[in-house]
């Protein structure tokens, strides 16, 4: 695998892949790469002739009281766990590659409605750095598909948004949640959490089924969601939301809507945020 840190060598090496007529497949990543990160590369990897896999802890994107200065950065790691997927080059590049005006004197992109509720009404500004930082790297790889987890199901929605309004030529894909034996979604942050928060932080998982359950028994969705908060709460959890949505928008559902819908939650154990969804259909 290669690695390289700048864009012409970057863009030397998909050059020659494309005079060959060969396919390529994007994995964005911030790195400290766990198995959830390796069946993305997996998914790329059975459609595409090469893959790109990008590490980058993107500042834009964290807001002040957030951990971007202590997000864990284990390039070596990462590097290996790459290789063992057989991906074929890693863009690592650093922040002034990124942003050559810095961080805060970019250009930045905002996805208008679909931003503005759930992460985004509780991390201000998050979402303007995803979808900034998504769209340089699909203009610097330019890849015919792009693989993102469905753990992080907003961001999956505002980059599917933002590459069908600006016509970006890329494929956007969703792959499965890859979950611990106990249900927990893999992240990055749950390395952050104690032995007993740890223990605790499946019940995120297990309220989102209760949340589906108690929908198909055919409880109100605003009941459901107070239940579910309260559930959470009761169990030490701080809960920014516990919501049913329209899955396409993030909507909230009409009255008596039952298809196309998903859980969402989004909670802290101690200091650690963690996030989750379940999709009912």
């Amino acid at each position: 695998m290669q690695t390289v840190q700048d864009a012409p060598a970057l863009r030397a090496a998909i050059r020659g892949w494309r005079s060959k007529g060969q396919t390529v497949g994007f994995v964005p990543t911030m790195g400290n790469l766990h198995a959830g990160h390796q069946s993305l590369i997996r998914q790329a990897r059975a459609r595409t002739d090469r893959v790109v896999a990008s590490v980058f802890v993107n500042p834009t994107q964290f807001g002040p009281n957030e951990d971007f200065e202590h997000y864990p950065r284990t390039l070596v790691q990462d590097q290996a766990a790459l290789a063992e997927q057989d991906c074929d080059l890693l863009f690592a590049p650093e922040v002034a590659t990124m942003y050559p005006f810095g961080p805060q004197h970019g250009v930045s992109l905002h996805v208008p409605q679909i931003t503005e509720t759930l992460d985004g009404a509780h991390r201000p500004g998050h979402f303007d750095g995803v979808a900034t930082v998504v769209c340089k790297l699909f203009n610097l790889v330019q890849p015919d598909l792009a693989v993102f987890g469905q753990k992080d199901f907003q961001q999956l929605k505002v980059i599917e948004r933002m590459v069908r309004d600006l016509s970006l030529p890329v494929r956007v894909m969703a792959a499965p949640t890859v979950r611990a034996e106990d249900g927990l979604a893999l992240s990055s942050r749950n390395q952050y959490l104690s032995v007993d928060e740890r223990n605790k932080a499946p019940l995120i998982h297990e309220t989102l089924h209760k949340m589906r359950n108690l929908l198909n028994e055919g409880h109100a969705w605003r009941v459901i969601e107070q239940v579910a908060a309260a559930s959470l709460e009761r169990a030490g959890f701080v809960v920014d939301y516990a919501v049913i949505r329209c899955s396409e928008d993030l909507a909230e559902p009409r009255q008596g809507e039952h298809g196309g819908l998903i859980a969402l939650i989004a909670a802290r154990l101690g200091h650690t945020r963690l996030i989750d969804n379940l999709l009912f259909d």
